[in-house]
């Protein structure tokens, strides 16, 4: 069973992570959570969960507004050849989320390590960032630093570098 976002908050607190959430109505897409804007300060992450032609696994999480070149993005983070968007299967059975909560949060239901988390240099420059907590219905406010503490303590070791163009 995937996590619930009461877990998620358990495992950052048992962390000494420090966070503030804001619940809110579903946000499906980035044009819907820029309705928050001034309300929630900082970075606010757009997340690609994406596939390669081995069933490799990347979870990229860049600025909202950022542009991705899907057909030359796998140069960059390792994939074998081209990417594609990994199907809603398979983002529940690695994330535990749907399409339109993905989110750099999930990794604490991917126990295998099977995703390879990219956090977009960009990104990384702001202080503060923002992403769903297992659900789309709030956003939650991370230290950059705390962030990758986090990514860390799922097993992952998070690649920071500039997907963005």
């Amino acid at each position: 069973m995937p996590k619930h976002p009461d877990e998620l908050f358990a495992f950052l607190e048992g962390l000494g992570i420090a966070v503030a959430t804001k619940a809110h109505p579903p946000l499906f897409t980035v044009a819907d959570s820029q309705s928050l804007r001034g309300e929630i300060p900082g970075g606010h992450t757009k997340n690609l969960f994406l596939k390669d032609k081995k069933d490799n696994f990347f979870l990229v999480t860049v600025d909202e507004d950022a542009a991705v070149d899907l057909k030359q993005i796998h140069h960059l983070i390792g994939a074998s050849g081209r990417v594609s968007f990994g199907k809603p299967e398979a983002l529940m059975e690695l994330l535990g989320v749907v399409p339109g909560a993905v989110t750099v949060f999930g990794l604490i239901n991917d126990s295998e390590g099977r995703v390879k988390v990219i956090l977009d240099s960009t990104l990384m420059e702001n202080a503060v960032i923002n992403a769903h907590p297992l659900t789309n219905e709030a956003t939650t406010s991370i230290s950059r630093d705390d962030l990758v503490a986090f990514v860390k303590a799922t097993g992952h070791e998070p690649v920071i570098l500039k997907v963005s163009a």
